[in-house]
């Protein structure tokens, strides 16, 4: 049997006194998509941060490709095979679209030798940003600026890339097109994404895995199994909103 690439068990964090992850358990394969859904306040944006090392786990073990994460400094995570991409598009503003590039893949090779392959791969994905290495990313808009972002975090070729809330504050439209830069990013360099957001309609359409966080508990299956279980049934009062089975989706009660 293959060995997940991403492994975590019994995990809890949180701040303070208090754990808002709680005992979090899952695993996410090679070449998929993967998501951390759940009510406002419910940990997710605690676990992603739990998970690329900003916050320090109370207990329990991240293990990426075998190797635990938990004992890796910022740089060897990255050679680990590990990106991320914050809620705020962490590129800066007073850079060129290239200089923010070389930034990030100096960030694991300083000798520069890749650089050229690396910047390819990231322009085969985000075409719109081909030829405009030159430009600052101040002058950029907010859509293109997360391509950029996206961009910088795939120059060092991580395995698994995480994001978080990748969707937030985008319309239905560019939120359509995230989601179809997210699976080409799969299925072209054979990615893997992990992401939070509390958009479920989504996450159910385009996930492989879902990881859903509640105040008393979490759930972690495919999109069909947690349907089949009824657990999407108890995410939310009824008499606000239902969750529709056969069409596999979340609707408001008016």
């Amino acid at each position: 049997m293959t060995e997940p690439l991403l492994k975590v068990e019994k995990l809890c964090a949180g701040y303070g006194s208090g754990d808002i992850v709680k005992n979090a358990g899952f695993t996410v394969s090679e070449n998929g998509i993967s998501t951390i859904v759940g009510p406002n306040g419910a940990g997710k944006s605690t676990l992603i941060k739990a998970l690329v090392g900003l916050l320090i786990p109370r207990s329990g073990s991240i293990i990426l490709a075998g190797k635990d994460v938990g004992k890796m400094n910022a740089p060897a995570k990255a050679r680990a095979g590990l990106g991320y991409v914050p809620q705020e598009h962490n590129v800066f503003r007073n850079l060129s679209i290239g200089e923010n590039m070389m930034l990030a893949y100096e960030f694991i090779a300083p000798d520069r030798a890749g650089f050229s392959a690396a910047r390819d791969r990231v322009f085969d994905i985000f075409p719109d940003l081909v030829g405009r290495e030159s430009d600052l990313a101040g002058n950029l808009s907010g859509g293109q600026r997360q391509m950029l972002a996206f961009g910088c975090a795939l120059m060092p070729h991580p395995s698994l890339l995480l994001l978080d809330e990748p969707s937030a504050h985008l319309d239905l439209y560019n939120k359509a097109l995230l989601f179809q830069q997210i699976k080409k990013i799969v299925s072209l360099k054979q990615k893997t994404i992990l992401f939070t957001s509390h958009d479920l309609n989504s996450a159910i359409q385009i996930c492989d895995k879902i990881l859903l966080l509640l105040t008393d508990r979490w759930e972690f299956g495919t999109p069909d199994e947690l349907i089949k279980k009824g657990i999407f049934q108890t995410v939310f009062p009824k008499e606000t909103v239902r969750f529709d089975s056969l069409q596999k989706q979340f609707k408001i009660c008016i």
